[in-house]
Order: C-alpha cells, then sequence, then structure tokens
C-alpha cells in the first residue's frame, strides 16, 4: 500500500487515528513538518518485526563475510561450543 503521509499536527490532535492507522495497514505514518518528511510512526509489533529482521541480516552478512575470510570450523566443534555453554548456564542456574 505504501505510507500515508500526515502534517505533524495531526500527531497531537488525530494521535488515535494515526495509532489505528498504523496497526491496520501495517505501514508507517510519515509525518511532516513544514511539508518536508521528519519522522516515521509504526506500530509496536511491526517496529519489533523489523528490528528482529534486521539483526537477522547483519547475522547472515556476518557470516557470509566469516565463510569469505575462511574464518569457518568444523560443524562438530560448534556443537560441542554450544553444548558447553548451555551446560555452564545450566551449572550457574543451580
Amino acid at each position: 500500500m505504501g505510507s500515508a503521509i500526515r502534517p505533524s499536527a495531526d500527531l497531537r490532535n488525530h494521535y488515535n487515528e494515526i495509532s489505528k492507522q498504523c496497526k491496520e495497514s501495517r505501514d508507517a505514518v510519515i509525518i511532516t513538518v513544514n511539508g518536508r518528511g521528519d519522522t516515521a510512526v509504526l506500530g509496536l509489533q511491526d517496529y519489533y518485526q523489523m528490528k528482529s529482521e534486521l539483526e537477522l541480516l547483519r547475522t547472515l552478512a556476518e557470516a557470509e563475510d566469516d565463510v569469505k575470510n575462511g574464518r569457518v570450523a568444523p560443524m562438530q566443534n560448534s556443537f560441542d561450543d554450544i553444548r558447553g555453554s548451555l551446560l555452564e548456564r545450566k551449572k550457574d542456574e543451580v
């Protein structure tokens, strides 16, 4: 659908409407000041999803960089490291 554009006065005067619009459309509402884009308003659930997706993309980019630069180890080493970390965490919880 694309982002809606609204003046900054609407944020103050029509907040509930903007909030509902964000949640229903699942798109950002762009707030303008003096006719220029200033701020994006986004539903909290969509914000968390976007943040998680960006974190995943960063992790994948780092992993790809590791592979390109030969920073790899046998899979069994990774499993052993994870297993050791989990056992250590479990021991700390007791």
